[in-house]
């Protein structure tokens, strides 16, 4: 196979070289883009008078036919290339004879490839906006429908205060949403064309820059030619944006993993979600959420991939670069699996809200209430953080909850404490008094509800 840059050479290149060299058999995930921009640059060379209104007409059919016939299955991209760009070209000019050839008039491989990178993660970043989209309708409706599930919260593992499933989901809500806002934010710094940037100096056709820009939805032509062929700080941001959505998939699923062991039984995850054991029947394994929690790893090792690669790059353009595909495309196509199952996996766990309740009861969540309780009698806090740990190492020698003890049980180690001791320990006394925005109670929860309702109501589209 001729390569296109194969004037300059006397000899064909060695076979291994030329295989370690190519990059068709992973540029090829993007054909669809790449014949997009062979597009969108013919119009506009064709608008510019650099080719004629026939040869744009007759390379834009050859494109089409290109891109049908790849999608119908009917012509296969083959490692009979090098590259994707190479296979559009050579396919092209078997199929239109010369017209093919000025496809390539005023553009580098350079700033082509740049192109069509840019152009795929575009794509990729609406996709896994959509998945998180989601999943946040999964946590919203999940919150929606707990607001009076009590639960432990925990700091270092262990039980602290009393909240509610819809407490605690919510806070996975704001991760999400952040993650969501960040792929925002990447999107409009990365919407440029670079385009028209050749090999690294621009071209002394009189490209019209803006328009192909405009044809292809950027908001304008990249700025400066050296660095359009050599930036890669979008998908540095992306990796680094995904390691995050990684990072609290992890955490949800770490969570998920203990919730659901025998020790806690806080969950049932659906069977659909499960897988049993080959040797012991009564297991029922939370392999998905252990999977997502496995495959994080996969998404931080393309970051630091492509941090290492790039570390030492003068400009402009190094085939060093090329080093940014496959891996990206990995963590892309894991974090869009990962998201898709975890929603699938949520959206139909049920939460054992009598189990939870009785956790939360048992692990003296209430102790700070009754603390403040003998606080708001008078007594120093400190002295009442004192009373209060009497009152937990009371029940721990009897196994009991606070919720158990007696009247003349708690007065034989304050007198302080009345009847009314009963309603400020109770869970949802003590949910429902915490009110400030961000806090558990239900007034506070419904607010925020209200809220995540109007930023799903925004970003659905």
């Amino acid at each position: 196979m001729a390569q296109l840059w194969g004037g300059r050479f006397t000899k064909e290149t060695d076979k291994l070289v030329y295989n370690f060299n190519a990059s068709i058999s992973f540029d090829q995930k993007f054909y669809k883009q790449d014949i997009k921009g062979s597009m969108a640059h013919v119009t506009m060379l064709a608008d510019s008078g650099i080719l004629t209104m026939e040869e744009k007409d007759t390379i834009l059919k050859g494109l089409q036919s290109i891109l049908d016939d790849v999608e119908a299955g009917t012509l296969i991209i083959t490692d009979e290339y090098e590259d994707i760009h190479s296979f559009v070209e050579a396919v092209l000019t078997e199929r239109v004879g010369d017209a093919g050839k000025k496809l390539h008039t005023g553009r580098s491989r350079n700033d082509q490839v740049a192109l069509d990178m840019k152009l795929y993660t575009r794509d990729e970043i609406e996709e896994i906006q959509d998945l998180i989209i989601n999943l946040l309708k999964a946590l919203h409706e999940i919150m929606k429908q707990n607001l009076e599930t009590y639960m432990p919260g925990f700091t270092h593992l262990q039980k602290a205060q009393p909240v509610t499933v819809a407490h605690h989901v919510g806070a996975y809500m704001e991760m999400f949403k952040r993650d969501y806002d960040r792929l925002c934010d990447i999107y409009d710094r990365m919407n440029y064309c670079p385009l028209g940037a050749g090999a690294l100096a621009g071209t002394t056709y009189p490209l019209n820059r803006n328009q192909t820009a405009e044809l292809l939805g950027f908001y304008g032509p990249t700025l400066n030619s050296m660095d359009s062929v050599s930036d890669r700080d979008y998908l540095i941001e992306l990796l680094s944006a995904l390691s995050t959505v990684m990072m609290h998939l992890s955490r949800f699923s770490e969570e998920i993993i203990i919730w659901n062991s025998n020790e806690y039984q806080f969950v049932e995850i659906d069977d659909a979600y499960s897988t049993g054991s080959s040797i012991m029947p009564q297991k029922k394994n939370p392999d998905i959420a252990e999977l997502v929690r496995g495959k994080t790893a996969r998404v931080y090792a393309a970051l630091n991939n492509i941090l290492v690669a790039m570390k030492g790059i003068p400009l402009a353009y190094n085939k060093d670069m090329q080093e940014d595909k496959e891996l990206t495309f990995d963590a892309i196509d894991t974090v869009k699996g990962c998201l898709a199952l975890f929603t699938g996996m949520i959206s139909t766990m049920t939460f054992k809200k009598d189990r939870m309740e009785a956790s939360a009861k048992g692990g003296f969540t209430n102790a700070t209430d009754a603390a403040d309780y003998l606080v708001n009698h008078g007594v120093p806090f400190r002295d009442a953080h004192g009373i209060v740990g009497q009152l937990v190492l009371y029940c721990i020698d009897k196994n009991i909850a606070l919720d158990d003890m007696s009247l003349e049980e708690f007065q034989a180690i304050s007198p302080v404490f009345q009847e009314d001791i009963y309603e400020a320990i109770s869970l949802g006394t003590c949910v429902s008094k915490r009110n400030t925005i961000g806090a558990p109670g239900m007034d506070a929860m419904k607010q925020v509800i209200e809220i995540n309702e109007n930023f799903l109501k925004e970003i659905d589209h």
